[in-house]
């Protein structure tokens, strides 16, 4: 499993529902690429978001980075979206499980 993180901050004047729009849009694109597993997005109280995407390799989510409509995303993000961002790509990240016994 490859695991990508993307923490970022938005742009104080960001136009968020063009944001959402095209957010959404790409969820639906990524959920269609060979490979894709999850996603899911938080928002702490400081308004920095963490979004996770869950790959079944490196090599799908380098593959869906190469989509052409992801990249001009990427750019619209740059140029209109974000503040700042960092990106990690992680191959089999090392993980732990638990569940209580009460709850099964």
């Amino acid at each position: 499993m490859y695991l990508v993180v993307f923490r970022n901050r938005k742009r104080p004047d960001i136009d968020m529902e063009a944001y959402d729009a095209e957010a959404d849009h790409m969820l639906d694109m990524a959920k269609t690429q060979k490979g894709f597993l999850s996603f899911k997005s938080y928002a702490a109280d400081d308004g920095e978001v963490i979004a996770l995407s869950e790959w079944e390799s490196e090599s799908a989510a380098r593959a869906w980075g190469r989509v052409a409509e992801h990249r001009l995303a990427q750019a619209h993000g740059r140029d209109r979206y974000y503040a700042s961002y960092t990106f990690y790509g992680c191959d089999n990240p090392r993980s732990h499980h638990f569940t209580a016994r009460d709850l099964l």
